[in-house]
């Protein structure tokens, strides 16, 4: 009689018990994101000037408002021969050879290197307080006119509808040019007398991170209204209220993780309209305070003598261009990383 084997070979069989390695979500988007050749090179860009930014006292030759006016509109030989209209004295020409500055000195004898290492720190200031000023006013006006609706959301839609026809910049000159007279117009102890002495004390930022955060919030609320409407229909968020969780529980455990991220990278993308704001308003002199230095201003006075000194309005010009596309990189990168729809593309 033949009897039923029950054997098996077990060397062809998985352990049950084997741990089965998952990958997260962001893990996911971290590694797409490595593998985006603009995104790296956009991130290694920004974390350099970061350096710079805090080390800029450390790296900078010398002092960003010394004023040697003897070497003033001097050049090294290399950068006479990088622009062919700047021949130095002893070939015939108008510039003064100086090997002391690494790329030339300005109208007033400061050194260019110092004032554009500087300057590095006035656009990553804006840099971080535009999304910031963006996110904590935008976040939170989106939010409650998406989950509440109706008459709420309503009204806060229109105001911000109002808010954003009016041209940004427009509005940003408007409040520098109101709130910015010089001291001896404000009579001392008021509060814009207070406001103008706590703008000089911060080199002319104040107003600047005030007309950038009055004006930058309008989108991040109209983009975060929108997602939360599509999530708060979702069925954990249904079952959430269902179980009688508070609405502000509900918003801040249930919606606001699961629309936190595409917000970060949105806003990651208009970073550099903020910074060529603050370039823009400091080109046209409502930026910040001299001596203290930035590229927009340097472009500025550079502008006015760029046939005869070139280098002193490209060289900031470059600086801007590196980090503004540094920026639009990173944003890029971002977006595709943490686009579901991209996962298992890369």
């Amino acid at each position: 009689m033949a009897t039923l084997d029950t054997s098996f070979d077990k060397t062809h069989v998985a352990a049950i018990d084997a741990p089965i390695k998952g990958e997260s979500l962001l893990a996911s988007a971290v590694k797409r994101l490595l593998r985006n050749p603009f995104a790296v090179i956009g991130i290694l860009i920004v974390l350099m000037f970061i350096g710079i930014a805090i080390f800029a006292d450390q790296l900078a030759p010398r002092s960003f408002a010394t004023q040697t006016l003897p070497d003033a509109n001097s050049a090294p030989l290399w950068v006479t021969r990088v622009f062919a209209v700047m021949k130095p004295i002893e070939e015939g020409g108008y510039i003064k050879v100086n090997e002391n500055y690494l790329l030339g000195a300005d109208n007033l004898g400061r050194d260019l290197f110092s004032r554009i290492l500087h300057g590095t720190r006035v656009s990553l200031l804006v840099a971080l307080i535009g999304p910031v000023v963006a996110m904590a006013i935008g976040l939170i006006v989106g939010m409650i006119a998406g989950y509440f609706g109706g008459r709420v959301d309503n009204i806060i839609m229109r105001v911000t509808d109002v808010m954003y026809a009016f041209p940004t910049l427009l509005l940003i000159i408007l409040l520098m040019a109101f709130f910015r007279p010089s001291t001896g117009q404000l009579e001392p102890g008021t509060f814009a007398w207070q406001l103008n002495q706590l703008d000089s004390a911060s080199g002319g930022m104040f107003f600047i991170f005030v007309g950038i955060g009055i004006t930058s919030w309008m989108q991040m609320a109209r983009l975060t209204r929108g997602l939360v409407l599509s999530v708060r229909e979702q069925e954990y968020v249904l079952a959430a209220n269902a179980i009688g969780a508070g609405r502000f529980t509900i918003m801040l455990r249930h919606i606001l993780p699961n629309i936190v991220g595409p917000l970060i990278v949105a806003e990651t993308l208009t970073i550099p309209r903020y910074i060529s704001y603050e370039a823009f308003l400091s080109f046209i002199g409502l930026g910040v305070n001299p001596p203290t230095p930035s590229w927009g201003a340097m472009i500025a006075e550079g502008s006015t003598a760029i046939r005869s000194y070139p280098n002193q309005a490209l060289f900031p010009a470059i600086a801007l261009f590196l980090i503004m596309f540094a920026f639009n990189f990173l944003g890029d990168g971002l977006r595709d990383a943490f686009d579901p729809r991209m996962r298992g593309t890369h």
